[in-house]
This record gives structure tokens, sequence and C-alpha cells, in this order.
């Protein structure tokens, strides 16, 4: 298959269900027991791969949201818990997500085949790929349910990775970045009406160069598989995400 066209068919997917943990009751259920409210587990929990560090390291990793919004809700998370742990707590609400959503699905062994092989290809060019080489580094669970979720995570985490790195590339505010791509989202990432950028066709023609300079980062990783592996990617995605669309609430 075509390594662009199973980027078109995969990456958009694997974009909009690798997260869909991230406020599952029971994800929250799991944070609440830590002494976290849903959004301090998120950003704890998905930043604390990174390790007990300033907030400003994380706000570099994320990208797009509010700095003073993220170290306020950073800072007073990790007064709580260690990060680390916060992120292995977190990793262990998506391996408990899988289970509860996911088992029984055929699919889902060619799936983790395939996506393991991206994986590892995708380990060995992690320069760069913050977020993505933090989870990468985990254990991944034997069960396929939970194995199939954590690969979810770990690819949407290597193409945001790539992609912010391809916005910063083309010389592109992410915050101008982000609001070209999902307004309706933008106060939600903790800026303000009144901080909306004012778009140029510049910046607009930016953005999607660096769409393709993500494909282009990525790439090689997908190419890895052969038709066999594209179909078993594409159709356990087909797959998961019925099983996981509608289980949370907007996020990223």
């Amino acid at each position: 298959m075509d390594t662009q066209k199973l980027l078109d068919e995969a990456c958009p997917v694997i974009s909009e269900i690798g997260w869909s943990f991230y406020f599952a009751p029971s994800t929250i259920a799991r944070g609440e027991r830590l002494g976290l409210d849903a959004f301090g587990f998120y950003f704890l929990g998905r930043g604390g791969v990174l390790g007990d560090v300033e907030a400003q390291v994380v706000s570099s990793a994320f990208g797009y949201f509010n700095p003073a919004v993220l170290a306020s809700i950073w800072d007073a998370g990790r007064a709580k818990l260690a990060p680390r742990d916060a992120a292995r707590e977190f990793l262990a609400a998506a391996h408990e997500f899988g289970r509860e959503k996911l088992d029984g699905i055929p699919e889902l062994r060619s799936f983790v085949e395939a996506a393991s092989e991206v994986a590892d290809v995708a380990r060995s060019h992690a320069e760069g790929l913050s977020l993505f080489a933090g989870i990468a580094a985990e254990p991944v669970p034997d069960d396929l349910p939970a194995s199939a979720m954590h690969h979810l995570v770990l690819l949407r985490e290597y193409r945001g990775s790539a992609h912010l790195l391809a916005i910063v590339a083309q010389g592109l505010d992410p915050r101008t970045a982000h609001f070209i791509r999902r307004p309706e989202m933008y106060t939600t990432f903790g800026w303000s009406d009144e901080d909306q950028p004012s778009v140029t066709d510049n910046e607009t023609t930016a953005l999607r160069a660096a769409d393709d300079l993500t494909d282009r980062i990525v790439g090689n990783a997908y190419g890895v598989l052969d038709d066999e592996g594209a179909a078993g990617l594409l159709g356990g995605l087909a797959a998961i995400a019925p099983a996981v669309r509608g289980a949370t609430i907007p996020g990223s």
C-alpha cells in the first residue's frame, strides 16, 4: 500500500481515538483516587513521562496550551503526586479503558502486530519527540486490549510530537496553528477570546507545509508495513473506533 495513502487513512483515526480514555469515567475515577481532578490528572499524567520538571518544560512539549494555565495545574498536581507515578497511573488508565472497551475484538491481534512494527521504527528515530519518547520508554502490556490502547496512545503522541516539531520548523507559532486548525477548542486550551490571533494567508500556507513535513517525519515508520501489515492496521482501527467513540469529552 502506498505510504501516503496509509498515512491519510490511519493518522486521522489515531488522532481522534488515541485520546479517547483521557476523560472517560474510569480515568477520572482513577485520578480522583490519587487526589487529582480530571484536568490535573490529564496534565500530570500525560506530561509525567518527562519527569519532575518545571512547567515550562512540559509547556514546550505540549505546545498549544496557555503556559500560565498549564503551569498552575502542573505545579498544583506535582505537589500531590510525583509526575512519573502519575504518568504510569495515566497509562494504566489507558490500559484499563482498553480492557473495558476492546475485549473480544478479533482484529486486535493484527492491529497490535502492525502498530508494534511502526512503533519499533519510530523508537529508533525519536530525536526531538519528547512526549513520544517518554511514553515509548514505558512497558507495553501483554494482553491485546490493553496493548492496542497503549499503541494508539503511543502512535498519537508520535505524530503529535512530530507535528509540533514541523510547525516550529515552518516558523509558525503553535498557538496560531492551533487556532487555525481547531478554533472551537481555542479557549479550552487556556486562551481567552482576546488572545485570538489574526491569521494571515502565509500562516495558513505554513500550516499546510507543516502537515506535509509531518508526513515526511513519520512516513519512514509507517512505510515499514507491507500490504498485509497496512491492512491489519487499518482493519484494527476500523474495528476499534466504534468501540471507543463517544466515551469521553473533547480533549487533546
